[in-house]
């Protein structure tokens, strides 16, 4: 009878220690704060695949760019050293050049017409792209449209933009747009942004709402021109590696996580827009709400005479075209 208790008692410590082991704890990273729209999605992407797999998956974040920068996170998810990154589409075209066309300046209309063809079949499509780089995309989350600060004067058309020094993503896409502006662009990773535009060592940079209102930058630039010349989309990035270990089960849980994530996060973006811009005038940022767009499209023309050679005029046309 002892040796069956004993027996008992053995048997049910190694199935609680098989219990635990069997936990697998997930790092997740991201480059803006814990209280930014890119932690509102991975909370809610974390919460489900924690839930969905009764525990046995869950996640560490890693928000603040404590891992590196965007860049520097997809190439460790890349090399399987980090499990999943959500992150712009900046530095992504540098891993999945089929990703680049979405980067094009003043391509969508407005938030709209972005999250149709990204979860459209032109969206979809570029996400089967992912896994011959080493990589597999869950979902679209998103970024924001992107607007202009700077430290030097307002910019309601092109030629006030002309001479800036401005902080830009390594993205070649943007950076060949913003020469037609005069801009001169100053490639520069996410960590490094704020540092550089209190030393002055940029006169400004350009990002969406809530990622100027998460970083306060209102602290370091003096001027916000809701410009709106680039939709930037967001992408939860795992490995194929992790995903090859997941059962059937478990790897649509992760996919519905996901889902369920770019939800969220684009929710916290709108929020952000609504409510951001009054709060960032409040913190002493002078805004100018209405730019010329016209004249920054007509800037645009040599740069979409590139575009056109190097994505297809046809399928730039397919994106602008879908309603």
């Amino acid at each position: 009878m002892k040796l069956n208790k004993l027996a008992l008692g053995t048997g049910l410590a190694l199935g609680l220690m098989s219990a635990a082991s069997a936990q697998t704890v997930l790092k997740l990273g991201y480059a803006t704060s814990a209280t930014s729209h890119y932690a509102v999605g991975s909370t809610v992407f974390c919460d489900d695949i924690e839930k969905g797999t009764q525990g046995r998956y869950k996640c560490q974040q890693f928000p603040n760019s404590a891992l590196g920068g965007e860049r520097e996170m997809i190439e460790a998810v890349q090399l399987g050293t980090l499990d999943l990154v959500n992150t712009s589409t900046g530095p992504v075209g540098n891993f999945v050049p089929e990703v680049k066309i979405v980067d094009i300046p003043f391509l969508f209309r407005d938030y709209d017409h972005a999250r149709k063809v990204m979860d459209g079949p032109i969206g979809q499509d570029i996400l089967t792209k992912f896994p011959s780089k080493g990589l597999v995309a869950l979902a679209w989350t998103e970024n924001g449209f992107r607007h202009m600060t700077n430290s030097k004067r307002p910019i309601v058309k092109p030629a006030d933009a002309s001479g800036l020094k401005m902080r830009t993503m390594e993205n070649k896409v943007h950076m060949d747009g913003y020469k037609t502006f005069g801009i001169q662009p100053t490639p520069m990773a996410f960590p490094e942004v704020f540092g550089a535009l209190q030393q002055g060592t940029v006169d400004g940079q350009e990002n969406p709402i809530p990622v100027i209102l998460a970083s306060k930058f209102s602290q370091v630039q003096k001027h916000l021109s809701l410009t709106g010349h680039v939709y930037s989309p967001g992408l939860l990035i795992t490995s194929p590696r992790l995903m090859n270990k997941l059962s059937d089960a478990d790897k649509k849980v992760f996919y519905d996580a996901a889902q369920k994530a770019k939800v969220a996060q684009r929710k916290k973006v709108n929020e952000d827009e609504n409510n951001g811009i009054a709060q960032l005038e409040k913190d002493g940022m002078t805004v100018v709400r209405k730019v010329d767009g016209q004249a920054f499209r007509d800037a645009l023309v040599p740069a979409y005479a590139s575009y056109s050679k190097e994505f297809g005029a046809d399928n730039i046309r397919k994106i602008q075209e879908v309603r």
